[in-house]
Order: C-alpha cells, then sequence, then structure tokens
C-alpha cells in the first residue's frame, strides 16, 4: 500500500464543528499540494457536497451497516492507492451509533482526530479528550481545539492534554457555513464558498510535522466486487437534480450505471419535462419545500410526470421527491401549493423531527439499505404496500407506498447495499 495518512475526525457530539474542521483541513492539504480524499461516516447529503468543494474530489459515504464492511475496505482502498491524505468526516459522537464512528476507525486501524469545542472549557478539555480516548478506546492521534479565544486560552488547553497532543486550533470563526433544518446549507446557495474555505483554512493552526508523523494505515487487499448483472442494460432513467432535489448519493449514479442503464437529468424547478428517450425515473430527496411555490407554477413538469405514470413508466420517488407528487404542500408559515397530485394525500412541514435513523427495505430480490431524515408528514388515505424496518431495533419504519407504476417513501435508498433490489425499482414488472 502507498503511505496515504489517514484521519477519521470525531468529536464528543454533534455541533463541535467536524464538518467545519475537516473542510478547513482538507483545504489546507489540498493548498499544500497534496492528493486528498474525503469520506463521511454514515448516511449524510449535505456534509459530502461541501466537502467535496473543500477537497476538489467526489465524497463517498463509509459505513459498516449501510455500505457494508467490504464495500467499505474496498473504497478505502481505492483512496490510499491514489492520495496522499484522507480524512473520514465521522457522525455525531464518536461512540454514538450502532456502528459507530469509534467502530469504523477500529476495524480498519484509523487513528482519530478530536475535534473539541473549546469555547467555554480550558483545563476541563484534557479530562474530556481523555475520556473520549480511553472509553473504546480508540488511538487518538491527537485533537484539534475548536473556537479558541486567544493564544493563551489555546496554551491552556495544550498543557491539559498531557499525553495527548493538540494538533492545531481554530479560532472562533466571524464567517461560518450556513445552516438550515436539515442541516448545511447546500453549497450551489453559499456566495464565496471558496472565500470562506480558503480563509477557515489559513485560520486552521495545524502541527504539520504530527501529520506526517502518522503511520500510513494498511487495509490488506480488499475482496473482489461482483459485477453487477446488466439488468438495466438499454434503459435511460430520468433523475431530476436542481436544487430541490438535491440528495443522492454518488454511489446509487454508479450503481445504476454498473447495471448498465444510462443517466439522463432535468430539472422541475426550471420547468423541464421529463426526456422523452426516459424508461422510468427518479425523483430524489432535496427541499422541494423551500420551492414549493416554483413547482407548484411548473406546469409542463407536472403534466409530464403525469403523462408518464399514466404510460406505466416506472417512477421511484424519495422523501422530497414523494413530496413533490403529493396532491399539496404546506409550509410551516401555512402556505399551501398543488404539487403533481399523483400520490392522493397531503404533506405538511412541521418545526419537530419526524424522523431520523438507519432503515432497512425487504424486497423479494434483496434487502436495500439506506436511512430517513425528515421534518415533514404525509397525511394518506393510501395504504402502505410495504414498510421500512428501522436499525438496529427491528422497530417499524417508514410506509412504502404504491400507485401504478409509481413507488414513493420517505427512505432513502443506497442502492450499491442491493444492486438487484434497486434495479427492479426501475423495471416495469418491479414487485416489492
Amino acid at each position: 500500500m502507498s503511505g496515504a495518512r489517514v484521519l477519521l475526525v470525531s468529536a464528543i457530539a454533534s455541533g463541535q464543528g467536524k464538518t467545519t474542521v475537516t473542510a478547513a483541513l482538507a483545504r489546507k492539504l489540498t493548498r499544500e499540494g497534496k492528493r486528498v480524499r474525503v469520506f463521511k461516516t454514515g448516511p449524510d447529503f449535505l456534509d459530502p457536497m461541501l466537502l467535496q468543494c473543500a477537497c476538489g474530489a467526489p465524497v463517498q459515504s463509509l459505513d459498516l451497516w449501510m455500505v457494508g464492511l467490504e464495500r467499505s475496505r474496498r473504497l478505502l482502498a481505492e483512496a490510499v492507492a491514489e492520495a496522499d491524505a484522507i480524512l473520514i468526516e465521522g457522525v455525531m459522537g464518536l461512540y454514538d451509533g450502532t456502528p459507530s464512528s469509534a467502530d469504523l476507525a477500529r476495524q480498519f486501524g484509523v487513528p482519530v482526530l478530536t475535534v473539541l469545542d473549546a469555547s467555554a472549557m480550558a483545563q476541563t478539555a484534557g479530562a474530556v479528550v481523555r475520556g473520549l480516548r480511553d472509553y473504546g478506546p480508540v488511538h487518538l492521534a491527537g485533537v484539534i481545539a475548536n473556537r479558541i479565544g486567544s493564544e493563551r486560552h489555546a496554551q491552556m488547553i495544550a498543557e491539559a492534554m498531557r499525553d495527548i497532543p493538540l494538533l492545531g486550533t481554530l479560532p472562533r470563526q466571524e464567517r461560518s457555513l450556513p445552516e438550515r433544518h436539515l442541516g448545511l446549507v447546500q453549497p450551489d446557495e453559499v456566495e464565496e464558498l471558496d472565500g470562506i474555505l480558503d480563509a477557515l483554512a489559513s485560520q486552521l493552526n495545524f502541527n504539520a510535522d504530527a501529520w506526517e508523523a502518522l503511520p500510513p494505515v494498511s487495509l490488506g487487499e480488499p475482496l473482489q466486487e461482483a459485477v453487477a448483472p446488466a439488468l438495466l442494460q438499454g434503459k435511460t432513467i430520468a433523475i431530476a437534480r436542481d436544487a430541490a432535489f438535491a440528495f443522492l448519493y454518488p454511489a446509487n449514479l454508479d450503481c445504476l450505471q454498473a447495471l448498465g442503464a444510462a443517466i439522463v437529468h432535468f430539472s422541475p424547478l426550471a420547468d423541464e419535462a421529463i426526456p422523452k428517450r426516459a424508461d422510468a425515473v427518479y425523483l430524489p430527496g432535496g427541499y422541494p419545500e423551500l420551492h414549493a411555490a416554483a413547482l407548484a407554477d411548473a406546469m409542463r413538469w407536472k403534466q409530464s410526470m403525469r403523462e408518464a405514470h399514466a404510460a406505466g413508466l416506472p417512477i421511484y420517488a424519495e422523501c422530497g421527491g414523494m413530496m413533490a407528487l403529493a396532491d399539496s404542500l404546506t409550509g410551516i408559515g401555512g402556505d399551501r401549493h398543488a404539487m403533481a397530485g399523483l400520490l392522493p394525500g397531503r404533506v405538511i412541514m412541521q418545526k419537530r423531527l419526524a424522523a431520523l435513523g438507519a432503515h432497512a427495505w425487504q424486497r423479494q430480490d434483496g434487502e436495500l439499505r439506506g436511512h430517513a431524515f425528515h421534518y415533514s408528514r404525509m397525511e394518506t388515505e393510501l395504504e402502505p404496500l410495504a414498510r421500512t424496518v428501522k436499525h438496529p431495533t427491528g422497530q417499524t419504519g417508514e410506509a412504502i407506498y404504491r400507485r401504478g407504476s409509481l413507488t414513493a417513501s420517505y427512505f432513502h435508498a443506497y442502492f450499491p447495499s442491493c444492486p438487484q433490489a434497486a434495479a427492479s425499482l426501475f423495471l416495469r414488472e418491479s414487485a416489492a
């Protein structure tokens, strides 16, 4: 294996600044001429978009359950073979979830870099970080203290670490990455994003010598990936891609193409009709609630969806995609907009989180794994065709709706978890 250095970036909890620090470090290493690859642990769409802007390369998911052990090993090994520096942003706190970020780090022998919001502490930082290291334990390479107030503050943090290296500090940020209810704002909506990333990289005081001292990670030879059968050979799948429908795993596109499908994109927000050559339609998740008025006025798009449905084209709609196909969508402020009307019922936004977690959908041709994360509810008299199962509790999860050739759910599927099941979603003979 090559001499790539690998770090898993984690913290004691969400909100400590993992994404900010990962993006700042990725941009800093990139500016130093290193070939940088970044991964995101667990299900996420928004952080990978930002991290891709920071490092200049696509960001894939790593997860021992959703992605799977061998695929995660294969993705990591491919990155190690072509990069100098690899960063893996963890999910929530280091030990949160089943499996956790700590489980991933131990599985592949990856050292952990802890991000600590030190804005309201000094010496206590040492106790927090030592506990984080020893609880698992994990190989803790060091700490980056975020939101540092002064040089003296940084010195106190460093002294409190004792035998744990303080690898870097990042001061309180005047310009931070904006957020909304599902997480970070999409990069395309952030003005001067490159400037923000460059500023963060410049502000990050990082110990370059400590980075070079990290031992290279050796993963061994991963198992060869099974060749996907060409179940979608000759099929063209039209995928909605714009600011309202942007939540899509890059791996899903790769999987569909490996199955033989040709991909074309169209924009409902631009009132583009489904391309005539499409054999199936995929509406991924996103933020339809932020663009409900524009979608309501997109008459050409809505008519093409109705015609495709009447013609029996397979339509697969996830979360935001499903919301846009309901009869109506009501925002937090009570504004109601007419949607495409393929799925009887109404979607209502709410301030309280409706669902968050890992889910599996058992189909005739295998188990599709993925997740759910939404702030709305679907009110419909349509009986679900099936329901997902929550991981790891086994509790009943999200409803899967079927109406004619339309399959819709709040569930976001990770297609490589079962390519055969994914393919069947886009075939006319599809069955759940």
